[in-house]
């Protein structure tokens, strides 16, 4: 399934939504016109698992060639939020999760041009989250050196405490596009959040894409440009630490729960490793691409 957070209308609440044919299709209302019941925001559906998800398809799948009145809408006439609007707790980040990153870091960026030896692990407050078109904020009183990121993000499905590599990637609800910005002369003392936690840092959708969907995320083509120029280009199969190691590797200390998001890092390309360097200001326009999840596409402005 690909699942969105939707408003029908500018001023109606956020609901939970999947995409069909070009449609959006209204979950909890299919399922009350259908004398059942699911979740209308996407962290509740989150909650209640697979079961969820594999009930959702039925009714789809029953229903989409006679849709129920109000339960479907043209993808065109609805506004997409991000997927999860407000996640629960800071987003999980994965610095120099791509070999060749990690070298123009170290050129650029003052890290180890060593690959690490363990997932670098920082995080990003649920209000760095926008929604597909939403703008990215450029305060030049904070930063001039404002810089991209185009990751694969991983939506936990399942309590992980403690889960071994091999189970891993049964605890995943499903995966998103996420752009990763940063604000390079923000960091301090080598600390990471402040640079990567501003307001707007963390773009996020278009939609979730279930597990199912997805047999394998470790191949998928990724990509970022700005104003029309391809910045990065690459492949999920290039991360250092993959999917499973990442979830074993936080769960060994810190309980990853249902709507937990892991952004499991970039490829080169990014601003900082170019020469001469180059940076975001208002009136760019960052476009990243995932295959098999979609598109984000955000202006920057100065606030």
């Amino acid at each position: 399934m690909r699942l969105v957070t939707y408003r029908p209308e500018t001023s109606a609440a956020a609901r939970l939504g999947a995409i069909v044919d070009g449609l959006v299709v209204d979950v909890a209302r299919l399922a009350s016109a259908s004398g059942h019941s699911l979740p209308d925001n996407m962290l509740d559906f989150i909650d209640v698992g697979t079961d969820a998800v594999r009930f959702a398809s039925k009714l789809i799948e029953a229903r989409r060639a006679d849709w129920p009145p109000g339960v479907a809408t043209p993808l065109s006439n609805v506004k997409l939020l991000a997927p999860i609007p407000r996640p629960r707790k800071n987003i999980f980040g994965i610095g120099l999760n791509y070999v060749e990153h990690v070298a123009e870091s170290s050129r650029s960026l003052d890290t180890s041009k060593d690959l690490p030896k363990e997932p670098v692990i920082f995080s990003k407050p649920p209000t760095t989250v926008i929604g597909p078109g939403d703008a990215i904020e450029h305060n030049a009183k904070i930063t001039q050196q404002l810089d991209w990121e185009v990751e694969l993000a991983v939506i936990i499905g399942t309590r992980a405490k403690r889960v071994s590599e091999d189970d891993a990637m049964n605890y995943v609800f499903g995966y998103s596009l996420m752009i990763d910005l940063s604000a390079r002369d923000c960091r301090r003392a080598g600390q990471w959040i402040y640079s990567k936690g501003q307001d707007t840092y963390a773009p996020f959708g278009p939609c979730i894409v279930t597990a199912d969907e997805i047999p394998d995320p470790h191949a998928l083509d990724l990509s970022l440009t700005v104003n029309g120029v391809v910045k990065q280009s690459s492949n999920t199969r290039h991360m250092l630490f993959k999917i499973p190691t990442l979830i074993a590797d936080i769960s060994k200390g810190i309980t990853l729960e249902p709507g937990d998001i892991i952004a499991t890092g970039t490829p080169d390309g990014v601003g900082a490793g170019r020469n001469p360097q180059e940076w975001l200001w208002p009136g760019d326009i960052v476009d990243a691409r995932l295959q098999s999840i979609g598109e984000l596409r955000h202006p920057v402005v100065a606030v």
